[in-house]
């Protein structure tokens, strides 16, 4: 595991702040589960980053988690992104376009498409 990667404990006075973004990540990440449109891995994500410089077995409690595990673990190691996880962030984001401009219209809507048409690439070209 790279050092620029995954840092080292934070200082004994920070990693009660990274402990609390960990545990505010992990909190938006379960939100996910429940609400759609919200990213559930991509918080993970960012929880085990926090808990790694803070309490690095919380964060190997979410590398080793059962379901969701395997992603961040994929991510982690190879920046790799599954098809199925390629097609529902693609899926999300395309259906944030319409949405957006039935509900706030024009301008607003140029948000998803520029989000759209620049993290859109990027994601279908990761590994996989």
């Amino acid at each position: 595991m790279p050092d620029d990667e995954f840092p080292k404990k934070a200082p004994p006075a920070t990693r009660p702040l990274w402990a609390a973004g960990g545990s505010f990540f992990v909190a938006l990440g379960t939100l996910g589960i429940i609400l759609p449109l919200l990213p559930t891995v991509v918080f993970y994500l960012l929880a085990a980053w926090c808990f790694s410089k803070s309490h690095p077995h919380l964060a190997d409690k979410l590398y080793t988690h059962k379901h969701y595990g395997p992603h961040l673990v994929a991510w982690r190691d190879r920046r790799a992104i599954s098809r199925k996880g390629k097609v529902s962030a693609l899926l999300g984001m395309s259906g944030s376009v319409p949405f957006t401009y039935l509900v706030v219209g024009y301008p607003a809507v140029i948000i998803p498409v520029v989000v759209l048409v620049v993290a859109g690439p990027w994601i279908w070209l990761r590994p996989e």
